[in-house]
């Protein structure tokens, strides 16, 4: 992990955030190439959702009525026990350390303080007056908006069951034990479907969206034994949930959830239904019934997946060997920040020539850099770490035979490719 974080650092995915002044804990930001890949990303759930019929798309605000996350249960429910050990000050989950046992931290003996409950909830105030009746919440969770929109949504959109409504967007929770680089943070985003469906449909349901999304993970170049199912037991379950499975990706740390696929019930539409006095049912015209739908949830931490594409495509091969090590990316293509790089062999004005234009071919098509600073060896290098598929050298040959050399990132295998060519040749290869 420490070197993934130091590429990400050097190579500009993912910088610490307001780092000019020591850094915030857990906060981070995408630098250019990290905006981009999570873009790729975003953009691949996105259309894997709502290409479909039976899916559509909101965008709700962070900012809700306070009464939403009572009816939820976050204000009374959404919390962490939490000790603090009295000599270092270091603070502890309860259920994470053993209270039995020295501080983890200074080794101090019996210097814990009383467990206390810590709502994760970060609150804010709205309005000119600071008092109780202006306080809101920056949500801690997206699911939330979808569901008051449910209504609005099935009758704009004239849904009929079973469909589902997906949403991308940023979450906030104040965790006490941050950390993992961005797999736990304090504000993230969040992929998440909710698909309703009809009671006693709910157990088939699941097990449709369990297969899809497990796809849909090794279509992004995941390593199939590098992921696997994490069922909820009886005792683990949601109180909201009448079944619930993950999915976990093995990081460097250890396995840890990366999606998650949950049975809500209808606890979610009851409970602001009853807070907020709104008819929440379906009405089923065709059978004549009324009822409130189960809900299939499908939640993917974005910056969590974004991770585990990352720590997946981190390659250290030749290892020692100062002539042949690399350090690699192997991003799907389609997730890659940057597709193609064009790179004239040296700074001859004739070589400009011909590289500037098929820059501005092929950069009007895909995502394309232009390189001409250090040695050619050195600038395959630097795009392997930055995970472009392919790098187009001009050379003084090309100047004769109108060809290029094109470069394959993963294989290193180098093909001879007419210029006229060169945008059918990567059509085919970046068919996703």
């Amino acid at each position: 992990m420490s070197d993934l974080v130091a590429l990400c650092k050097q190579r500009g995915f993912i910088f610490q955030s307001s780092e000019i002044y020591g850094g915030l804990n857990s906060c981070w930001d995408m630098g250019p190439y990290g905006v981009e890949l999570k873009n790729n990303l975003k953009n691949r759930w996105w259309k894997a959702m709502t290409l479909r019929q039976d899916v559509v798309g909101v965008d709700a605000s962070i900012l809700m009525h306070p009464t939403v996350w009572k009816a939820s249960g976050h204000v009374d429910g959404f919390s962490d026990p939490m000790v603090d050990c009295k000599v270092c000050k270091e603070r502890f989950r309860a259920d994470n350390i053993d209270m039995t046992k020295p501080c983890p931290k200074c080794g101090s003996k019996d210097s814990y303080t009383d467990v206390r409950q810590f709502n994760l909830m970060f609150k804010t105030q709205m309005g000119a007056m600071e008092d109780t009746s202006s306080m809101v919440y920056l949500r801690p969770e997206t699911a939330q908006g979808i569901f008051v929109n449910f209504l609005n949504v099935q009758t704009t959109m004239r849904k009929k069951l079973p469909f589902g409504i997906a949403q991308i967007g940023k979450a906030f929770r104040n965790e006490i034990t941050p950390g993992n680089f961005i797999f736990r943070t304090r504000e993230f985003e969040q992929m998440e479907m909710q698909y309703f469906v009809k009671p006693g449909t709910q157990k088939e349901s699941m097990e449709a969206w369990k297969e899809i999304r497990w796809k849909w993970h090794l279509e992004n170049g995941l390593r199939a034994e590098k992921i696997k199912w994490a069922p909820h037991g009886p005792d683990s379950l949601a109180h909201y949930a009448d079944a619930a499975t993950d999915i976990e990706y093995e990081f460097p740390m250890g396995w840890g959830e990366m999606e998650g696929i949950h049975s809500r019930t209808d606890f979610d539409l009851k409970q602001h239904q009853e807070y907020s006095g709104k008819n929440m049912n379906y009405v089923d015209q065709v059978n004549n019934e009324k009822y409130l739908p189960y809900v299939i949830e499908t939640s993917v931490g974005a910056d969590r997946c974004l991770l585990a594409i990352m720590c997946d495509a981190y390659r250290l091969e030749n290892e020692g060997d100062a002539d042949k090590e690399r350090s690699v990316m192997k991003f799907h293509p389609a997730l890659s920040p940057i597709k193609t790089a064009i790179l004239p062999l040296s700074k001859k004005s004739e070589l400009e020539e011909v590289s500037t234009k098929l820059f501005e071919d092929i950069g009007g098509v895909y995502k394309s850099e232009y390189d001409v600073a250090g040695t050619i060896g050195k600038r395959y290098r630097r795009q392997d770490e930055i995970g472009t598929p392919f790098c187009i050298t001009v050379d003084f040959d090309t100047l004769n035979d109108h060809a290029v050399t094109v470069r394959d990132r993963d294989t290193m295998v180098q093909e001879r490719i007419a210029i006229a060519n060169v945008q059918n040749y990567l059509k085919d290869k970046f068919k996703f």
